[in-house]
């Protein structure tokens, strides 16, 4: 990238993803509370048995995480996968999961026919 001018360079974010969703064991049910390099919002606190509240937590998750650590501790595969094709991602993150994930891609696939 060094010979593209400034203005075309671009940060472009890691995507963290997990190795296998089959690690993805976080909670399924109560509050969590979110460690501020995931959550600075002042409403850290998520009960996961409000609808709402569980897609907010998966998609700040998976938004924010920096490594797959964040992703293990706090979702759970088979949440993630009842969510995935109606939770909102931008599209470089829900790209690289469905890449990673094609079960995933799946789901989306069959959502939007």
């Amino acid at each position: 990238m060094p010979d593209q001018p400034r203005e075309q360079r671009k940060y472009v974010r890691p995507v963290a993803a997990p190795d296998d969703l089959a690690l993805l064991t976080g909670p399924t049910s109560g509050t969590v509370t979110l460690p501020a390099h995931l959550d600075w919002s002042g409403n850290a606190e998520y009960d996961l048995d409000r609808p709402g509240r569980i897609v907010d937590l998966y998609r700040t998750v998976i938004n924010e995480a920096a490594n797959p650590a964040d992703l293990y501790t706090f979702l759970d595969a088979s949440v993630l996968k009842r969510l995935w094709s109606y939770m909102w991602l931008p599209a470089p993150i829900r790209r690289a999961w469905e890449e990673h994930f094609p079960e995933l891609a799946q789901i989306s696939h069959l959502a939007s026919a």
